[in-house]
């Protein structure tokens, strides 16, 4: 048996950086939910929930700026290249069909 009783649920130390008491009247993340609603997770200093963390910041280095730039790339049809063959294709389609003699 315990010789004190235990402290009342909501009070102490709490996650992510919020301040210690009663976690009732800690911050809101207040992010937009599905339902329309606001989010009531507690937020961290940046001021979302752990789920929400906020805006992303992006990359800070050059090694990162070029892993964006290279993950962005599916494939190479909309590449200066590729549209200026196409734009060129297209016009001569429509010479073709328009029976233009030279």
């Amino acid at each position: 048996m315990k010789d004190q009783p235990d402290k009342p649920r909501g009070y102490g130390w709490l996650k992510n950086g919020n301040r210690p008491g009663n976690f009732a009247n800690a911050a809101r993340c207040g992010a937009l939910t599905r339902a329309g609603g606001s989010c009531l997770g507690l937020a961290m200093p940046n001021g979302r929930c752990r789920v929400h963390g906020g805006k992303s910041t992006g990359p800070r280095t050059v090694e990162g700026m070029q892993r964006m730039r290279a993950s962005k790339i599916k494939h190479g049809l909309k590449t200066k290249e590729w549209l200026e063959l196409s734009r060129l294709l297209a016009e001569l389609r429509r010479c073709d069909a328009g029976g233009v003699e030279e």
